[in-house]
């Protein structure tokens, strides 16, 4: 059964990867041109409008999603009960929700800072219907490691903003092409997810049995509230001191990096927590698991994110263009902090969430909302350049919780966890330095792009030549093996022990 789930595993990581690299292909592209079309006061709005409805979206999905994906159930007709619990309720939450936004629309406008937006937040709350009809369909997906249909929704959502968004960004020139394409995106991804699942929404409820999952998504909701203030405590802070130019360099930083690190994560986390959630019982297993993902998502999240912070002013005019350079130091800073964030403390959530312990993923979210608030009140009394880098550098509390956590709860040294990943470590040290001086030599945007190439080539080189464990690990995968057979026909010896 075990070698069963693992090949389940390999399966589920394989299409969630391929979905996440092939959104993230598009991405950029879309991303680019964007940028480019709108004015960051136009992102600036569509922070303010997210953050009013994503966190309408946390009460509508009140933890039915992972409570789908992490229980026990005892057969499939109990499944299927309490899916379709977890469905209408949602569903009701959802419209119930959108009646209130639309009445206290300009309320609600001007009290997250920007008066005027009433009727935008308004319509934008039917999202929060639309995203009710995938958030159970996607649990479903995920519980039974069925990633290859996701993977069909994931990369049709990511064409959506390049046939839907750009051409109404041409037309328009503002804030309503990224709502109407996110409008879009959301139906698109509802459909599918829908008409191609076996489980269909029947008119079933229980009373009893929303009372018997709610004594689970209770703390899992108060979680996702806490994440949810993690995330939007400094749109909120900041909309409400600066302007909106500095609110959407501000969210606009944040959110292009994370998107781009997110191939990476985004690939992994949801495999993740549902491998987790099925060796929640056996201890071995599990441990095995979760130090396998650590080790694998450092191999390219560590440099991705040096590189990041080292050619800061070229990823800035690349992804954004140059009406954004004074953005650039906050991609840096951020890319940095948020490498190690992603390996030491967000997959460590996973881990919690898993286990049924959403308690833990609260205590460490609170605690670091502790440590935002008053930074950012601080910070954002002085310049944007305070400001950003005070909100990353906070991050190293947040890493630190968490590891003691493991440590505490888990029985995860510290020690074990940076042995796991030190090869990455070391190897991204030097591919840091290498980098450092050939950025030295010229800022030219070509020299620059044969600096990143050379950075890429120096890493693996010492990753591969100086850690025979790492190289037999990653030949170990099915791509990993071809080009160990390529290595072979050309005369390369792939199974030399050479150490540093």
């Amino acid at each position: 059964m075990q070698q069963n789930l693992s090949g389940k595993i390999g399966q589920a990581t394989k299409w969630s990867s391929i979905a996440e690299i092939s959104a993230k292909l598009i991405s950029p592209i879309v991303n680019m041109v964007l940028a480019r079309l709108l004015t960051p006061e136009a992102f600036g709005v569509i922070a303010t409008i997210t953050m009013v409805i994503t966190f309408a979206e946390v009460f509508t999905d009140a933890g039915f999603q992972k409570y789908i994906v992490q229980h026990e159930f005892k057969d499939e007709d109990e499944l299927n009960r309490s899916t379709n619990v977890a469905f209408w309720t949602n569903f009701v939450f959802s419209v119930a929700i959108c009646i209130g936004i639309f009445f206290f629309r300009d309320p609600i406008a001007k009290l997250v800072g920007s008066p005027g937006l009433g009727d935008s937040i308004s319509i934008a709350s039917l999202l929060i219907i639309v995203a009710a009809f995938s958030s159970i369909q996607m649990a479903r997906y995920k519980r039974a490691f069925d990633f290859k249909t996701l993977f069909y929704a994931r990369v049709g959502t990511a064409f959506i903003p390049l046939l839907v968004t750009v051409p109404l960004a041409f037309l328009m020139k503002n804030y309503w092409a990224l709502l109407i394409g996110n409008f879009a995106s959301q139906v698109f991804n509802a459909v599918i997810l829908t008409v191609k699942s076996k489980w269909k929404p029947q008119f079933y409820y229980s009373f009893k049995l929303l009372k018997e999952m709610f004594s689970f998504t209770a703390w899992t909701l108060l979680e996702s509230i806490s994440i949810w203030l993690t995330s939007y405590i400094g749109v909120f802070i900041v909309g409400s001191y600066l302007d909106e130019y500095y609110l959407g360099l501000y969210k606009t930083s944040m959110s292009t990096i994370t998107a781009y690190m997110g191939i990476v994560t985004s690939a992994i986390n949801p495999v993740l927590f549902a491998a987790l959630s099925r060796y929640q019982n056996d201890d071995n297993a599990f441990r095995k698991t979760f130090m396998s993902f650590q080790r694998n998502a450092s191999v390219l999240v560590l440099p991705m994110g040096v590189g990041i912070f080292l050619f800061s002013d070229l990823v800035t005019e690349i992804l954004l263009g140059s009406q954004w350079m004074e953005a650039s130091g906050f991609v840096g800073i951020w890319g940095l902090t948020g490498a190690f964030t992603i390996i030491f403390a967000n997959l460590s959530s996973e881990v919690f969430r898993s286990k049924g312990h959403p308690k833990l993923s609260l205590l460490l979210q609170v605690l670091h909302l502790a440590f935002i608030v008053p930074v950012l009140m601080v910070a954002v009394r002085y310049d944007f350049r305070t400001l950003y880098m005070a909100r990353s550098l906070v991050r190293i509390q947040f890493v630190l919780t968490a590891l003691v956590i493991m440590r505490v709860k888990y029985k995860f040294s510290i020690s074990e966890t940076l042995k796991n990943v030190l090869p990455m470590v070391i190897s991204t040290v030097v591919m840091g330095a290498v980098g450092f001086c050939l950025e030295l030599i010229s800022d030219n945007i070509v020299w620059q792009l044969c600096a990143v190439l050379i950075c890429i080539v120096v890493y693996f080189a010492v990753l591969l030549g100086c850690f025979p464990k790492v190289r037999k690990e990653l030949m170990g995968t099915s791509y990993g093996k071809k080009i160990a057979k390529l290595l072979k026909k050309r005369g390369g010896n792939s199974n030399a022990d050479t150490q540093c």
